[in-house]
């Protein structure tokens, strides 16, 4: 298995359905709680284990996913509210390694990922066809993103990182 990538890259379908749609929804809605589920009984010294030689810890990794999925839902509200925008994107490894991002429990960074997956996910929800085709620009690489996109996006998102502490746990033998 690659541990980098142990579900796979992400690789969207050529053309977005609602099936889709209500897919990555539902694996957004679910993801704070089987998050949760995952990191609850670990240990200090098991959140502070990288999930691979050279990356994340467990406990970055849950700042990670708080981090990006803010961006995530700012970036609809931008596509929603503004046309065409160019976003603004951010380095992750420095905003994770943050002293300042590490001061928050882990306990109270789950209970901000589930807030913000309620807020994104009610958001989702209540978008039409017309706004799921509503776009942002990502700056690196200069792409057009459609909100449709975004969703699948952080859907494989949060089920990558899942995987990452999954695997980790089994390796490890928690």
């Amino acid at each position: 298995m690659d541990l980098r990538f142990p579900i796979g890259g992400f690789q969207p379908p050529e053309i977005i359905r609602p099936e889709h749609i209500e897919q990555a929804t539902a694996d957004l809605s679910r993801f704070p709680f089987l998050l949760k589920e995952e990191v609850q009984n670990l240990s200090t010294t098991q959140l502070n284990t990288p999930y691979r030689e050279g990356g994340w810890t467990v406990r970055e990794l849950i700042h990670h996913i708080a981090d990006s999925h803010m961006h995530s839902y700012i970036r609809f509200k931008w596509a929603l509210t503004e046309e065409n925008p160019l976003i603004k994107a951010y380095n992750q490894d420095p905003w994770v390694k943050l002293r300042a991002s590490n001061t928050i429990s882990v306990e109270e960074e789950l209970e901000f990922i589930e807030l913000l997956h309620r807020k994104l996910t009610q958001m989702i929800k209540v978008l039409t066809a017309d706004e799921f085709q509503r776009t942002y620009i990502h700056p690196e690489g200069n792409k057009t993103e459609s909100l449709g996109l975004n969703v699948l996006k952080y859907a494989w998102h949060s089920m990558h990182h899942l995987a990452h502490i999954k695997a980790l746990k089994v390796r490890e033998q928690w």
